[in-house]
């Protein structure tokens, strides 16, 4: 029965781009592996630390690494970049401070770029996050996803697919529910599909969220 593949990896080298790009031998593969986790989670949790605005948002839509022999070259696309620019280099140098303390890189520079991103709403992450934010704030489900998806329409996209798992209103049996705007070709290796899963912590249990967008074809 219908057997789902994360849509990323399953078209990558047509429409989709790796988000890590390095080379290690294979003995030292899984040394990089962490290594990367190391920092998205280092620059996500300082991001998380340092923000304090009223939708409580991140708005990470993701985050590039580049790994050359002396260098470390990362690349933030952020929605909402004022939130680490407002006083920048100290920001941006606290938070190279952080990734280097976490690695203990000696011999090798590392290098934070932020770029913004024109419509913040088109990513998953950041829709992501904005539901999360409502369903702490007990709004109910229904209502948080045709916002999401309100939102998606604004920032011109094909189609969404927004689905929501767990104790849904604190109900005590489990549910999916999920929604669906416009076309969502998940088939179609030519299309150019965004996706992402996001885990939230409601105080009645935890809700997983999924979003498929799709940008358009190519």
């Amino acid at each position: 029965m219908g057997q789902k593949i994360n849509p990323l990896g399953f078209r990558l080298g047509t429409t989709q781009s790796h988000h890590s790009i390095w080379f290690a031998q294979p003995k030292k593969y899984s040394e990089g592996l962490e290594e990367d986790k190391k920092i998205r989670d280092c620059i996500k949790n300082y991001v998380q630390k340092n923000i304090r605005i009223s939708s409580g948002m991140e708005g990470i839509a993701r985050i590039e690494i580049q790994k050359r022999i002396d260098l470390i070259q990362i690349i933030i696309y952020m929605g909402f970049p004022k939130l680490l620019i407002e006083d920048k280099p100290r920001r941006v140098e606290e938070l190279q401070m952080n990734v280097q303390k976490e690695l203990n890189c000696v011999n090798r520079k590392l290098n934070i770029a932020i770029t913004r991103i024109s419509n913040p709403y088109g990513h998953p992450n950041i829709l992501a996050e904005f539901i999360a934010g409502q369903l702490k704030n007990r709004v109910s489900f229904r209502k948080a996803m045709k916002k999401a998806i309100e939102l998606t329409e604004q920032a011109n996209t094909k189609g969404i697919q927004v689905q929501i798992a767990g104790r849904i209103d604190g109900k005590e049996i489990a549910r999916v529910e999920w929604i669906r705007e416009g076309r969502v070709p998940l088939q179609t290796i030519e299309a150019k599909i965004d996706y992402c899963s996001y885990t939230v912590r409601t105080i009645y249990g935890v809700l997983g969220i999924k979003i498929w967008i799709f940008v358009d074809e190519e």
